[in-house]
């Protein structure tokens, strides 16, 4: 229930709307009441069936006196105009008054549509934040398309359920409250009986969608594996194609989705149950208040035939409002599952965090510092990744990390912008622990250009200007040409007005990373990550990426990852890392004179 009024809270800042809505709700049951109410008595008097009352009777809060004067009503009616003309006139009433009913049940929809299109809107907006907020580290442990269900269908499955339900639990208890007082004032004996009989269906209905929530859950974690599978594919559909992979990928995407098909059967059949056996337990609820008010009746025992009539008539409006508050039972349920999948991401801990006195940094004034350093990622094995790190980078130097795969290099890069946090000791700018300073200003000091090229399904100027804000055209166009990307740019169609598809796709590999060293020389960061930027390149492009890279270093702190060691032979320090500690340090004359771990990696890009 913890979570139903988590989700619930969404509505809350609509609650002007949700009172219009449970407004016209009430007035859409009360015209439908009247409606029905109306009817039998006037057919009684039309007819002949009941004298008619020529004495106005004396007005009360009762069944009985508003019955009676609702029949001198009707009888002066007729008496004074005719039965034909009362029919009439009869007729006219009870369409309007369903137009009435009508038009409100429209409005109650109409306000209800912002309630639940506002908190579907909200929900969707936060879980997106959060996804924004966790660290790394969390997603190394989640599917990426399990993320994405818990977005996509997840919340459309609360809308669908729980915000629907929103709907069902204000409109039909109000059918329900309304028509059993209504009932309560022609026989409050027989109500009671009504009452229990309710109770009873109720609770057999509760038990048969027991199981509902957690094969939903299950369902909805299957659904997230198969959306995990096509996005893999759909980014390794080259190698799939390469390797003749496409029946291992079938087989695999078969087992999962015939999993989710056993499942949305077994849940399905177990939802579909609840309209039959709702309408069973209905009419069996029928046949014994119609036994059980038939017995009065026949016996004599308080209860009018007519009264009797009027009971089961009013009865069968009160049985419609039941029967759907108990099939939206069997949704919520599902709901309910979806809802649990959203609050385990929005619950999930930040664990890269600001302190609330956090330190304001501008500019990179002196040294980077690794004091100590050690880290470990928080898996199955907690293995240290680095192990007592200790290094200074000067401002304005060039130093290259260096070493086998695996040696702990580009972790100890994503440890200065805080994407991840140490484990043991700490990392110091311009003397500072960079968790004592805010986290935005903390990462605006740096520029990264890694071996991937991070592009994004837009123009190639809101790629360049992204997350920057304020910037002008002149100045994406002067950044370009720095990246030596504005030549290949102003051949495309559109210029920098050009779309260049789902990550890049419509540029060739050198092409897509210039834009995003055009990109970091837009940002003007102090210090400058370079991760492999140019091993995936061939040799053309390398050049023109290299030259780029040259003019972006310029006057700046730069930590190069190299494999190619070609490239960082006039590096300020080399530093080679081996199984996350630092074995060598110098320059690229002295490593060589040590004929150690460098000279060795040297020797073997020689060949």
């Amino acid at each position: 229930m913890k979570n139903l009024w988590r989700i619930l809270s969404y509505v809350r800042k609509y609650s002007g709307f949700a009172a219009l809505n449970v407004l016209f709700n009430i007035l859409t049951v009360l015209f439908s009441l009247f409606s029905v109410v109306m009817i039998i008595p006037f057919l009684q008097l039309l007819f002949g069936k009941i004298p008619m009352m020529v004495d106005r009777p004396i007005f009360a809060w009762t069944a009985a006196a508003m019955l009676d004067y609702f029949k001198y009503i009707l009888s002066t009616q007729i008496h004074d105009y005719g039965p034909l003309t009362a029919l009439v006139k009869f007729c006219i009433m009870i369409a309007v008054l369903f137009f009435f009913k009508n038009l409100f049940r429209f409005l109650a929809l109409y306000f209800l549509a912002p309630i639940r299109s506002g908190a579907v809107r909200d929900l969707r907006s936060d879980i997106y934040q959060k996804i924004l907020q966790l660290p790394l580290a969390y997603y190394s442990k989640e599917r990426k398309g399990d993320i994405i269900a818990r977005i996509t269908d997840d919340v459309k499955e609360v809308e669908n359920s729980i915000i629907s339900f929103i709907e069902i639990t204000v409109r039909e208890p109000l059918n329900i409250i309304i028509y059993l007082l209504a009932l309560l004032m022609l026989s409050p004996e027989l109500t009671g009986f009504v009452f229990v009989m309710l109770l009873i269906t109720g609770a057999i209905i509760g038990r048969v969608g027991k199981t509902l929530k957690r094969q939903s859950t299950e369902a909805q974690t299957i659904t997230g594996q198969l959306i995990s599978i096509a996005d893999e594919t759909l980014s390794g559909l080259r190698i799939v194609h390469a390797f003749n992979a496409e029946e291992f990928m079938r087989k695999q995407f078969h087992k999962i989705n015939q999993r989710l098909y056993g499942i949305n059967w077994r849940m399905n059949t177990r939802r579909e149950l609840s309209s039959p056996l709702t309408e069973f337990l209905a009419i069996c609820v029928v046949c014994a208040v119609l036994y059980f008010g038939g017995r009065l009746v026949i016996t004599g025992q308080g209860l009018e035939a007519e009264t009797f009539i009027g009971f089961m008539v009013l009865f069968s409006q009160l049985i419609p409002p039941a029967k759907n508050f108990s099939s939206a039972s069997y949704n919520i349920r599902k709901g309910l599952a979806s809802a649990q999948r959203i609050f385990e991401v929005m619950d999930a801990e930040v664990s890269i965090t600001e302190k609330p006195n956090a330190v304001s940094i501008k500019e990179f004034k002196t040294e980077i510092e690794y004091r100590q350093v050690g880290f470990a990622y928080n898996n199955y094995d907690n293995k240290k990744i680095l192990d007592n790190i200790q290094l200074k980078i000067g401002k304005g130097k060039l130093v290259a990390l260096v070493g086998q795969s695996g040696a702990g290099k580009t972790t100890m890069v994503d440890l200065l912008p805080r994407f991840y946090d140490v484990s043991e000791g700490s990392i110091l700018i311009d003397g500072t622990d960079i968790r004592e300073y805010k986290l935005a200003e903390l990462r605006a000091l740096f520029g990264i250009v890694s071996q991937e090229s991070i592009l994004f399904n837009d123009t190639v100027f809101n790629n360049i200007i992204f997350g920057i804000k304020d910037a002008t055209r002149e100045q994406v166009i002067e950044a370009a040409k720095i990246a030596n990307a504005h030549d290949f740019i102003s051949k495309l169609d559109n210029g920098y007005d050009s779309i260049i598809g789902d990550r890049g796709g419509k540029l060739s590999g050198g092409e897509r990373q210039r834009l995003t060293i055009a990109r970091a020389v837009l940002k003007n960061p102090p210090i400058l990550i370079l991760d492999e930027a140019t091993s995936s390149l061939d040799s053309k492009s390398e050049r023109l990426v290299q030259d780029a890279l040259t003019n972006l270093m310029r006057g700046r702190t730069t930590i190069v990852i190299a494999h190619r060691l070609s490239t960082i032979q006039f590096a300020d320090e080399i530093v080679v890392m081996q199984e996350g500690k630092i074995s060598e340090r110098g320059n690229h004359i002295g490593l060589l004179a040590k004929n150690g771990i460098y000279k060795k990696l040297v020797d073997l890009q020689a060949f």
